[in-house]
């Protein structure tokens, strides 16, 4: 089985920038799409950036033009650049990953937290 660990988290001031970093152990071979989320009290959970095997990638539009999501296959390593950072990006941060046969996204991570100060 895959196993994800995040780290990078922090709290920085508004406008500052974070590098979150999320290490895959296991069949690691066995992952195509690979992303990022959050989750913050009181709100739902959202899907903040997806990454394909091939470095295809899709942002929510809340980050678009501020993180990039990127991936190193070689070192089974997951990242999410952070910049122009906002109090509403303040949450939980988790890794995701889906094995070529799943239908969902079903490898999780336990999260890292963010938080933004104004």
């Amino acid at each position: 089985q895959v196993q994800l660990v995040e780290s990078g988290g922090g709290s920085v001031q508004a406008g500052g920038s974070l590098r979150l970093s999320c290490a895959a152990s296991g069949n690691t071979d066995s992952i195509y799409y690979m992303a990022w989320f959050r989750q913050a009290p009181g709100k739902e959970r959202e899907g903040v950036a997806t990454i394909t095997g091939h470095g295809t990638t899709t942002y929510a539009d809340s980050v678009k033009g501020r993180f990039a999501i990127s991936r190193d296959n070689a070192r089974n390593s997951l990242y999410l650049q952070m910049n122009s950072l906002k109090p509403e990006d303040t949450a939980m941060y988790h890794c995701a990953a889906r094995e070529v046969w799943a239908s969902t996204y079903n490898i999780w991570g336990q999260g890292t937290q963010v938080t933004v100060s104004s």
